[in-house]
């Protein structure tokens, strides 16, 4: 039983990861959910301040992954229409077929957004500059911080492996 829950929860760190670059997958729970599984292994003991813990900064570094692009916006000069451009243009790229439209999403619906609000097209471009900066920030600390439970993951796996593997 032991194994199967650790391969299950080896799986959805390594899902966890992947998600962590690709939006469509939210990537900091998905390696949350494999701590869990981790710690629902018989031989491996269930610590809940561990798990509390991690479970709070999953739900923090989720909610900052739809807000800093937003943000990013807004510090490049953006209004609330380029930062609501943003979101749209976000989810938008999310659902699209196209490619890199995770990308071009945001900056888009940012420009749009932007030009919506009567701003000249240099103000546009620089807040759908700052929408891109806030993404590729965001995708850079979920993918941090995914790794981190990935590397936890494996410190518990190796503590306990004489438990585990025996």
């Amino acid at each position: 039983m032991d194994i199967i829950l650790i391969s299950i929860a080896a799986f959805f760190m390594v899902l966890g990861i992947i998600g962590s670059i690709l939006p469509v997958l939210p990537g900091v729970p998905i390696s949350w959910l494999g701590l869990l599984i981790f710690h629902l292994a018989p031989s491996v003991p269930i610590n809940y301040l561990f798990l509390g813990i991690s479970l709070i900064v999953a739900i923090v570094i989720y909610a900052l992954e739809l807000l800093v692009p937003a943000m990013g916006t807004k510090r490049f000069g953006g209004s609330r229409a380029g930062m609501i451009g943003t979101t749209i243009g976000l989810i938008a790229g999310i659902i699209a077929p196209i490619p890199f439209g995770i990308l071009i999403g945001p900056f888009v619906g940012a420009f749009i957004g932007e030009l919506i609000n009567k701003s000249d097209s240099k103000t546009a471009v620089k807040a759908a500059f700052g929408s891109f900066i806030g993404f590729l920030a965001s995708t850079f600390m979920e993918f941090t911080v995914a790794f981190i439970f990935l590397m936890l993951f494996l410190w518990k796996l190796w503590d306990y492996r004489s438990f585990i593997f025996s």
